[in-house]
C-alpha cells in the first residue's frame, strides 16, 4: 500500500534510504536544510520526523540523537546494488530481471546530498549493463544483448563503452548495417560537441570491407533530442513495505 508523505518527510526517508548508518540528527538537519541556522534546521527536522507517521519505518534514538531506517524496510536501491554485485558471479542467462538497472536514482531531485550516490550507482549500473550485453552476445542471445546495450547507450549517449557494447551486439547478430549506423550516430554526437572529426577505438571493431568507407564518411548530422530517464521502479513482494528510490518531487529539494 502506498503511503503519501509530505515533501520534507519524503526527503528524510529518501536520505535515510541512501545513507544506511544511523545519522546524527544534527548532520541530517544540516544536509537537508543547508544554509539554515542549526536550531531552525533541527526544528524543521523534528516536524518532518513527526510527519513520517508510518509504524516501523524509522528508528529514532532520542538519547543518542540519531535516526535510521528500520532494518526490516526494503529499498529498491539496495536490491539494485545486490543485483550489480551478483552479476559477475553467475552466468548471464541466470540474470532474468534487469529493471532495476534501467534508470538513475531519483533523477529529478537536485539536492547536493544525492549527487554523489546517484553518480556512483549510475557508473555501476552502466558497467553491469555493458558486461551483461557482451556476455549475452557470447551466449548467442542477441536480442538480450542489443536490448541491454541500448539501455546503456540511452542513459549515456557519449559513453564509448556503451556504444562499443551495442556495436558488438549488432555485429554478433550479423547486422552490419545497424552496427555502422550506431558508429555514425556516435561520431555525429561527438562532432556536435567538439566541432570536428573524432578518433575512436571503435574503428577497430570493423574489419576492412566495402562498408568501411561508409563508417568513415561521417554522414550529415541529424537533429538530436534530449532523453529524460524515469526513476527506479521497485519490484513489490506481497506483504512487504518497499521504498521506491525513483519518482518525482517538486523542485527545490
Amino acid at each position: 500500500m502506498a503511503v503519501a508523505l509530505r515533501v520534507d518527510a519524503r526527503r528524510v526517508v529518501a536520505y535515510l534510504s541512501i545513507h544506511h548508518r544511523s545519522q546524527p540528527l544534527s548532520t541530517l538537519a544540516t544536509d537537508l536544510w543547508p544554509g539554515v541556522e542549526s536550531g531552525a534546521a533541527l526544528g524543521l527536522l523534528d516536524e518532518a520526523l513527526a510527519d513520517v507517521d508510518v509504524p516501523g519505518l524509522l528508528v529514532v534514538d532520542t538519547l543518542a540523537g540519531t535516526v535510521v531506517l528500520d532494518s526490516a524496510v526494503a529499498v529498491d536501491l539496495d536490491e539494485a546494488m545486490a543485483l550489480v554485485r551478483m552479476i559477475p558471479e553467475v552466468p548471464a542467462t541466470e540474470v532474468t530481471d534487469t529493471e532495476l538497472l534501467r534508470a538513475d536514482v531519483l533523477p529529478s531531485w537536485t539536492a547536493p546530498w544525492i549527487a554523489v550516490e546517484r553518480e556512483r550507482f549510475r557508473q555501476l549500473r552502466l558497467n553491469a549493463l555493458e558486461d551483461l550485453s557482451l556476455r549475452f552476445s557470447a551466449a548467442g542471445d542477441h536480442e538480450q544483448a542489443v536490448g541491454l546495450a541500448s539501455v546503456a547507450v540511452k542513459a549515456a549517449p557519449s559513453r564509448e563503452n556503451a556504444r562499443r557494447a551495442l556495436i558488438e551486439a549488432h555485429l554478433a547478430q550479423g547486422d552490419l548495417a545497424a552496427a555502422v549506423a550506431e558508429y555514425d550516430d556516435y561520431q555525429e554526437l561527438l562532432r556536435s560537441s567538439v566541432g570536428g572529426p573524432i578518433g575512436s577505438n571503435l574503428d577497430m571493431l570493423f574489419p576492412p570491407s566495402p562498408a568501411w568507407p561508409v563508417v568513415r564518411g561521417f554522414r550529415p548530422m541529424a537533429p538530436r533530442s534530449a532523453v529524460a530517464l524515469p526513476g527506479l521502479r521497485a519490484v513489490r513482494t506481497p506483504g512487504s513495505r518497499r521504498l521506491v528510490a525513483g519518482g518525482s518531487i517538486p523542485s527545490g529539494r
